[in-house]
């Protein structure tokens, strides 16, 4: 296939119309497409680590997590929850001192040995080297149940900042700052929405690995353009369903009776979920976004590699590139 640039943030292959000419709902990822969390999410992402290495590993030097890392794990397929990534890093920069090598070396050593299966895939790697972490693993002890794990609270407190956090979870902060989540950038636009809903029946739904009360806090009324009762919000399940597990996907597509979805992610993530949807008989097209990335155009190569049918610049062009418009 042909990946082409037919306007100015829209590509497209050679497939396009007789690939889509049939989609009858979309779906939405929310983070990175919906949202643009670089300096919500990714910071809390940095953030947490920083704090878990300093105060509870004690290491008294290590490299920061950069933008190029999350990206990094991120495009393996398997970190598509923020927390797990974190949980990796931490791990990785942890045996990185134990081993006597740069952190911001042996993570991307780390990286290139990580795939969809996540942190397991991490852990085996790591647990192949010469390397005892099991310090750091008993004290974090993650996954873990969510309303007592260290680093899950740890990242929270600093996700939703003192107020939400008590809101949301009954506890007090152990921090004062600002939640970060007041750092989304809300992507979507009301007029792109009611475009889709028209054409696609109000066939427009989410499925991502947030909870409902999050979004809700960043998109407020925005939300309610979206048909939930056929949305999924992941964080509020079983981590069994974790993408890119498709049943939550494939739980949208069916609620909606829906027999094309065009499902719009920014991961890899996203594109093996929409894949292993249409393995199981629900006929699925992804659209990536890449222009929330720090890195866009290494954005676009994993794309282009991976024969994605469409990727936009913005989540807004998506009418003009649907010829809605």
């Amino acid at each position: 296939m042909t990946t082409l640039e037919i306007e100015e943030g829209i590509y497209v292959n050679d497939t396009l119309t007789e690939t889509t000419k049939d989609i009858d709902s979309v779906i939405f990822d929310c983070d990175g497409v919906l949202i643009d969390v670089s300096n919500s999410y990714d910071v809390t992402i940095q953030r947490t680590t920083e704090y878990i290495l300093k105060e509870i590993a004690s290491l008294e030097k290590f490299d920061p997590v950069t933008s190029k890392m999350i990206d990094g794990f991120k495009a393996t397929g398997g970190f598509n929850d923020e927390v797990d990534l974190t949980y990796a890093a931490i791990l990785s920069l942890v045996a990185a001192d134990l081993l006597k090598k740069r952190g911001n070396e042996f993570v991307f050593e780390v990286i290139e040995n990580a795939d969809k299966s996540g942190i397991i895939s991490v852990e085996k790697f790591l647990g192949s080297l010469n390397v005892d972490i099991s310090k750091i693993k008993k004290i974090l002890n993650y996954p873990g149940r969510h309303s007592e794990n260290i680093l899950y609270s740890t990242f929270d407190q600093m996700f939703y900042g003192p107020e939400l956090y008590q809101k949301l979870f009954k506890k007090k902060s152990n921090f004062t700052d600002e939640g970060l989540i007041d750092n989304d950038i809300v992507l979507v636009k009301q007029d792109m929405l009611e475009k889709l809903k028209k054409k696609f029946d109000n066939k427009v739904a989410i499925v991502t690995g947030r909870g409902k009360d999050s979004i809700s806090y960043s998109m407020k009324e925005l939300l309610e353009q979206f048909d939930l009762k056929h949305s999924v919000f992941l964080e509020d399940e079983s981590r069994e369903l974790a993408k890119p597990n498709p049943s939550s996907l494939i739980r949208s597509i069916k609620g909606m009776n829906s027999s094309h979805c065009l499902y719009v992610g920014d991961s890899m993530e996203d594109f093996i979920m929409a894949e292993e949807a249409t393995m199981k008989g629900h006929k699925t097209t992804f659209c990536g976004i890449f222009g929330t990335s720090k890195f866009p155009e290494q954005k676009i190569k994993l794309f282009e590699e991976n024969n994605v049918t469409i990727f936009l610049k913005s989540i807004n062009l998506l009418p003009k590139a649907l010829n809605l418009v």
